[in-house]
């Protein structure tokens, strides 16, 4: 027994590393007759002694987990998206931005993978999960699918407490090629493009079919580490490369701003030399002190940018431009395009913003033109092409009256926008609805804009609010509404009562507030009664909340209109209060973070638990700490606390003060 025991570990070792030199370090050691050779003997002994079986040994890769659904899980710490650059002009600004605010500054400079983001959780140097990035809060845990990924570390080269890490999944050109190849030949609809093979692949409820699509991975995050003491984005990468993380090489370091942009020009005509698919670069302030002291937006880190580069161009034509009115009566023209395919799907329409950039660009119904995917995501003009011309292309000119209610269309002095000036356009109010009703917001399930227009153009509702006094009768004869129907659809609007405060934020459509503002926005006030009262001046106090934003909701809310559509919700019951905590706020506002290895809670509970009292778990000790919670094997977390004077609470005292206080 014994001796089998050894050999497994022997087995084990001896994969694992095979497995490190050929996907990590390029450098195999044996044939593949041998690995597999060690495979089978490693499955024979597991099968015979499952009892045996780690989280961390080789067989775990091979797949085979079915599930029904993935489990939602809440990530260390908000995993944010970045703002993008085009140009070298961006990339100054940005530059300006970051010295303005923290002063001479060296740049990191990574590849952008064009994957699909992954977190993993590792707990006393063990892989534990694998998560989806998600909204960037919650995402969805894909353990078994990470699991098959032949490059992620089951077992870390050290025996961490608590490591979390942001990476890259994506899948590789030549594992691209094979896959849509198979595909073909099997009948099957082919993958666009190897980001969306890469999504897709991590999202498959049976892990052999991950297995099977050869996926790969970069590490590039730490997420509140720890263990070590690590001071530069450059030092992450090091001490990730020494755990045992794929780590990409080609990263580059700048001081001077223009040989960074210069690099990045230059990438951009080298990007198809590598592997996999790159869709930009991303930069980095280096010092993670100066990443701290620049901080967040509501949205990304002031502290990096993605620089996009330019992308695939192709000529299509101008068939029509058709003219849309959004939800605040804006006029937006769309040119309706001969269908071309372009970075990965087919184009048929592209925006074209508003009067003054199609006059600057010169297009004309009929024209031929140069069109690209901006960020390789959005469908745009890039130029009319003039020498194409045959005569018969016609001016386009912005309508005097709106296209939707005929009222007048104007342009205020200042504002490339033209605007219909009617309150009540029929236009304004469905984009309203459509907003309202949507995943993110009230979450409403079957209403689209189909039976939304229905509704309008009956005269059954005249807003949103309207929507909850909706009855059986008022919708049965829609088109294409059944019995059944209507009476999930009534259901549907009636438990969007609950959604909460936080949604209905930014289900109420206010200029600039998106998704989490609105949870910024609700946990801050409480109450939409507290909220309508807060001043402009009182919202700019508030983290992540700018002046343009701040004046927004003031302004939002000193209208008449706005009262009127509350008190109608409100009316109806509809939910306008932050879920309450019969808990006192004993945390009010402070920033408390956890460190070392817990015996009484595990991490995410005693943070949930941080917050239920009213504070903020934070991920780094600044000056802004108020007290850290030191477990066993706390590192560099407990030291800097030390360093600045932060008082540091055992476990046993931070339950003792819950106690007291709470």
């Amino acid at each position: 027994m014994q001796v089998e025991q050894e050999r497994l570990a022997k087995l084990r070792y001896k994969i694992e590393e095979a497995n490190e030199r050929y996907y990590v370090l390029d450098q195999p050691t044996m044939t593949d007759a041998e690995y597999d050779s060690l495979m089978r003997e490693l499955l024979d002994i597991e099968h015979k002694h499952p009892e045996w079986v780690t989280p961390d040994s080789p067989s775990q890769r091979v797949g085979g987990f079915v599930t029904k659904e993935f489990p939602k899980v809440r990530h260390l710490e908000p995993l944010l998206s970045l703002d993008n650059a085009f140009d070298a002009g961006d990339l100054r600004e940005f530059d300006r931005r970051v010295r303005s605010a923290a002063g001479p500054v060296e740049y990191v400079v990574e590849l952008k993978i064009d994957g699909l983001t992954v977190a993993l959780s590792y707990e006393n140097g063990l892989l534990v999960r694998g998560a989806t990035r998600g909204d960037g809060e919650v995402g969805e845990e894909i353990t078994a699918n990470v699991k098959t990924i032949p490059t992620i570390p089951l077992r870390l080269k050290e025996t961490v407490p608590r490591l979390d890490v942001r990476g890259e999944g994506y899948m590789p050109k030549a594992s691209f090629a094979k896959l849509n190849q198979e595909r073909e030949e099997e009948g099957q609809p082919t993958f666009a493009n190897p980001r969306n093979a890469a999504a897709g692949s991590l999202r498959q409820l049976n892990s052999r079919i991950t297995a099977q699509r050869k996926l790969d991975y970069f590490a590039y995050q730490m997420l509140g580490a720890e263990e070590p003491e690590v001071k530069s984005q450059t030092d992450v990468l090091a001490y990730l490369k020494q755990q045992g993380f794929p780590v990409n090489p080609e990263y580059k370091v700048f001081q001077n701003i223009e040989e960074l942009i210069s690099y990045c020009e230059g990438m951009a005509e080298a990007r198809h030399r590598f592997p996999y698919d790159i869709d930009g670069l991303v930069i980095k302030v280096n010092d993670l002190a100066q990443q701290r002291e620049l901080g967040f937006t509501a949205k990304s880190p002031r502290w990096a940018i993605a620089y996009k580069f330019p992308a695939e161009q192709v000529e299509t034509v101008v068939e029509d431009i058709m003219v849309r009115v959004g939800r605040t009566g804006v006029l937006t023209p769309t040119a309706v395009l001969t269908p071309v395919p372009v970075a990965g799907s087919t184009v048929s329409r592209a925006t074209l913003h508003n009067l003054d950039n199609i006059r600057d660009k010169d297009v004309r119904i009929g024209d031929h033109v140069i069109l690209h995917k901006a960020g390789d995501v959005i469908p745009e003009i890039v130029r009319a092409l003039p020498e194409k011309r045959s005569g018969r292309e016609k001016v386009f000119d912005m309508p005097e009256c709106c296209p939707e209610c005929s009222s007048p269309v104007v342009r205020e002095a200042g504002e490339a926008a033209h605007r219909c000036t009617s309150i009540t356009c029929p236009a304004q109010q469905r984009e309203a609805v459509i907003h309202f009703v949507a995943r993110d917001a009230m979450n409403i399930d079957g209403l689209g804009p189909a039976v939304i227009q229905q509704l309008l153009e009956a005269g059954v509702i005249k807003d949103a609010a309207d929507l909850y006094a909706l009855k059986f009768e008022d919708i049965i004869d829609l088109e294409r509404m059944g019995k059944k129907s209507a009476e999930n659809l009534l259901q549907a609007i009636a438990d969007s009562k609950e959604r909460g405060l936080a949604p209905l934020i930014f289900a109420l459509g206010i200029r600039h507030v998106g998704e989490k503002a609105g949870k910024i926005l609700a946990k801050k006030f409480g109450s939409m009664e507290r909220l309508q009262e807060a001043t402009a001046d009182e919202l700019q106090g508030i983290p992540d909340i700018g002046p343009a934003m701040a004046e927004s909701i003031a302004h939002f809310f000193r209208q008449e209109s706005t009262e009127d559509f509350l008190d109608k919700l409100d009316r109806a019951g509809v939910k306008m209060t932050a879920a309450e905590s019969s808990r006192p706020s004993v945390f009010d506002g402070q920033s408390i973070v956890v460190t070392g290895s817990l015996q009484r809670w595990d991490r995410q509970q005693i943070e949930d638990l941080i917050e239920t009292y009213g504070g903020k778990a934070a991920g780094s000790v600044s000056k802004k700490t108020a007290f850290v919670v030191a477990g066993d094997k706390a590192g560099s977390k407990l030291a800097k606390a030390k360093e600045l004077g932060i008082p540091v609470l055992t476990e046993e005292e931070f339950a003792r003060l819950l106690e007291e206080k709470g």
